[in-house]
């Protein structure tokens, strides 16, 4: 039975999906999607386990990544042929010879299929059938839905998304080609304005699209889809285009959402977001009435400022012009890079436009002894030194050319306003060139006397902000727990359990992609690629010192968030400075930005807002080297003086072996450890009782303290007092532990077995007089609940038939 014949489906160019018969699979894990991934394009032919390992988990595959091979393997096979006996071969799912083999025909994998249309359509570009080659290179890009294994982790996902991604972007540019030479231009123009905006470096899309004929570049409005940057135009069967996001655009329009079954409409994203959304559609009315306004959207990476602008823009009143853009560290570099790139993107024209080439103009730092005499001098004079020395002439000339540049671009956009009503949106203005943000802050002021609307996406905590002081600030927190409750639910594929929503609620905070992450692929012990991206995204601004600083804090802080309420939530920013060796001062700096934007939560310890970036930068850590830091951390802290509760916390959360000298430490002060945080101790005690290598007298040790915290605790020590009491010499050590397994077990009821330790002991007497009195005192107090007679507890029931007699002495 082939593929083809029970109708496997499987989509990989996009977030992955697996469908039989029509009906999806629930594929489960990342990195079992990751196996499947690698079996799919490697159809018909054997992948070996090494193999499999290599490329889900690269070089730091975990001890058990063999064993998680077999276990996925055997989770597919299930999924994808659930009739086959276990004892039957597999038509579909093969294996032998340590390979694991798919076998699928090229038209169940959408990668393949949209191969071997880029085959056809070459042969057809050789054969000279244009219409046909259009038509085909069509049919491949519309098999796209996103980006190619998103969220598939693994260096061989990572390497096909980027060798697929540069396939997409080849047939999107040829079929810009076959659009321009069919006459269709106005499609063609779409494309390669959002190929441009999507690639800022490719020089040679603005050249074609400004090459291409008036009638192609419409001064409507421009398209802006979802996720930061314009999408790359997907073709559809009626020449429309449809951006990878999924709203279906007419050519120059607005994205209009679609609906129906599998299609996500965006409205999970915008989940207790109403209040933001209205005061953003609201602003777009207002604007074409010809009252404009300035809006700074502020929140975190990931907290939905993108997918805002995304569902609001589309109900701008008509005739008004948009234009978007997006800033990027490069960008810093280009004075009004970022506002030409929108203010060109509005005008929906190539860089020949008046408006346009005018900003490039004034982007040019003005030469010459008369650049001295520019607009904007005198602010720039007030700002620079006194000195005659030629690099501060150098740096005020620059300022006064930067402000002039500044105030002619702000000019430039007041005309503009003149011709429609102007809506200019920057994403990540934080990003955007200095001369840029000059200009912003002054179109800020004088908007509302204009028919112009400014909205600007920005992280918190960026100096700058209080230079945009006329806009209104709209701050974006995170979702109270009913609107993340209902995000989980739209995005989980089964509703999940209370006690699961509530870990996925507690761990991400109120975080949206936090939430959509954790609810997809639910907590990992291994953080899944889409997760670690989410968190890295968050992270990314800031410098590495920063990045390495806050790992520590999330070690410091990971045991808490792996068993809470056994210490205080996060740490102190002493103990990161003895943990990492920065003074206090420089913590300070470091982490000035970061609690700024909220990433740490208020309050005098360190302590991450969301719970689940602890858990990833914890979990994305490879082994080894986690061992090894919060080693070297522990260490520090000790000979700092820190609580030793910390210390051994510390070394829980890295999963540092307890070896002779970490156990010799351990020893050293596990009383204090017991007395301040017993769950910690336990866990640690456990730890040392489980490593066979360890010295046995200090094993022994250990092991004893053990069996007394989980009496203490009210927990069942009987194993591991009865392992002590039987390799001790010690009398008072012995006696001590064969109570502790009696008790045990009389507090759980079972009192022969309670009897039976106690009268062991007894006979054998090698034990202190305490415990003799103390195991005496437990047997009067279980007599009368043994079996027999309750006057002589000490019989057995053969005793009592006459058969024996058992004395206690």
């Amino acid at each position: 039975m082939s593929a083809e014949q029970v109708g496997i489906d499987l989509r990989l160019l996009g977030p992955v999906r697996a469908l039989r018969d029509g009906a999806e699979l629930v594929l489960g894990s990342a990195r079992r999607t990751a196996v499947l991934c690698v079996l799919a394009l490697h159809t018909g032919q054997g992948v070996s386990r090494d193999q499999l390992v290599s490329a889900v988990w690269g070089a730091d595959a975990p001890p058990s990544a063999t064993g998680n091979i077999y276990t996925y393997v055997s989770t597919l096979r299930q999924m994808l042929e659930p009739t086959r006996s276990r004892w039957t071969a597999g038509r579909l799912f093969s294996s032998g010879g340590g390979t694991y083999q798919l076998h699928l025909s090229p038209d169940s994998v959408d990668v393949l299929r949209f191969q071997s249309l880029r085959e056809a359509a070459q042969r057809q570009r050789s054969a000279g059938h244009t219409d046909a080659e259009l038509a085909t290179v069509a049919a491949a890009l519309r098999l796209w839905r996103g980006e190619a294994l998103a969220g598939v982790p693994g260096p061989f996902a990572e390497g096909q998304r980027l060798r697929l991604a540069e396939l997409r972007l080849a047939t999107t540019e040829r079929y810009a080609e076959l659009l321009t030479g069919s006459g269709r231009h106005g499609e063609a123009a779409q494309l390669l304005r959002e190929l441009s905006t999507a690639h800022p470096h490719r020089e040679d899309l603005r050249d074609r699209l400004a090459g291409l004929p008036a009638a192609g570049r419409p001064a409507s409005r421009s398209v802006v889809t979802g996720g930061g940057v314009p999408a790359v135009g997907v073709p559809v069967a009626n020449g429309r285009v449809e951006p990878a996001g999924g709203s279906e655009l007419p050519t120059g329009g607005v994205p209009v959402a679609k609906s129906g079954p599998g299609v996500r409409t965006g409205a999970d994203l915008l989940l207790g977001r109403g209040a933001v959304l209205h005061r953003l559609r609201r602003a777009l009315t207002e604007v074409a009435t010809g009252r404009g306004g300035s809006i700074l959207l502020e929140g975190p990476a990931g907290i939905g400022k993108t997918a805002l602008l995304t569902a609001a823009l589309p109900t701008a009143p008509e005739g008004c012009r948009i234009g978007w853009a997006v800033g990027d560290e490069v960008a810093r570099d280009t004075p009004l890079g970022t506002l030409r790139d929108c203010v060109e993107f509005a005008l929906a024209a190539g860089p020949e436009h008046p408006t346009v080439e005018a900003l490039v103009a004034v982007s040019a730092r003005p030469e010459g002894p008369d650049a001295d005499q520019s607009a904007g001098a005198h602010l720039a004079d007030r700002a620079g030194a006194d000195g005659t020395d030629e690099v501060d002439a150098e740096r005020r000339r620059a300022a006064r050319a930067d402000a002039d540049a500044a105030a002619r671009a702000v000019e430039l956009v007041r005309r503009a306003t003149a011709e429609a009503p102007l809506i200019l949106v920057v994403d990540d203005l934080h990003w955007a060139d200095p001369t840029t943000l000059r200009a912003w802050a002054t179109l800020g002021g004088q908007a509302s006397e204009l028919p112009l609307l400014l909205v600007a996406a920005v992280r918190p905590g960026a100096g700058w902000a209080a230079e945009q002081s006329a806009a209104e600030v709209v701050t974006l927190g995170p979702l109270d727990s009913g609107a993340a409750g209902a995000l989980v639910r739209a995005v989980a594929p089964q509703p999940p359990e209370p006690q699961e929503l509530a870990r996925i609620l507690d761990d991400a905070g109120g975080h949206p992609e936090y939430l959509r992450q954790l609810a997809a692929g639910g907590i990992d012990p291994f953080p899944e690629a889409g997760l670690l991206a989410a968190v890295r995204a968050h992270l990314s601004p800031y410098p590495e010192e920063t990045r390495q600083v806050l790992r520590a804090v999330a070690f410091l802080s990971a045991y808490e968030v792996r068993a809470p309420g056994t210490q205080p939530a996060g740490c102190t920013v002493a103990e990161v400075g003895a943990a990492t060796g920065h003074h206090l001062d420089d913590l300070a700096r470091l982490l000035a930005p970061v609690r700024a934007a909220g990433i740490l939560a208020p309050g005098d310890r360190l302590r991450f807002r969301h719970r689940v970036v602890v858990r990833t930068l914890c979990g994305s850590t490879p082994a080894a080297l986690r061992v090894t830091l919060c080693r070297l951390y522990a260490g520090r802290l000790a000979a700092a003086g820190t609580a030793p509760e910390r210390v051994v916390a510390l070394m829980l959360a890295g999963d540092v072996p307890v070896d002779d000298c970490t156990g010799g430490w351990l020893a050293e002060h596990v009383e204090r450890v017991a007395e301040a945080a017993p769950q910690i101790a336990i866990a640690a005690l456990a730890q040392a009782h489980a490593q066979h290598a360890l010295d046995p007298a200090r094993r022994l040790t250990l092991t004893a303290w053990l069996a007394r915290l989980l009496l203490r605790e009210d927990r069942n020590a009987a194993a591991e007092a009865g392992w002590v009491a039987a390799r001790t010499a010690d009398p008072e050590l012995a006696g001590e532990m064969r109570w502790i397994a009696a008790h045990s077990h009389e507090r759980r009821g079972d009192f022969e077995t309670a009897a039976e330790i106690a009268h062991v002991a007894l006979r054998e007497r090698r034990i202190g007089p305490r415990w003799i009195d103390r195991l005496r005192a437990l047997l009067g107090r279980i007599r009368p609940s043994l079996p027999g007679n309750p006057t002589e507890p000490h019989l057995s029931r053969s005793g009592l038939l006459g058969e024996g007699r058992t004395t206690v002495p």
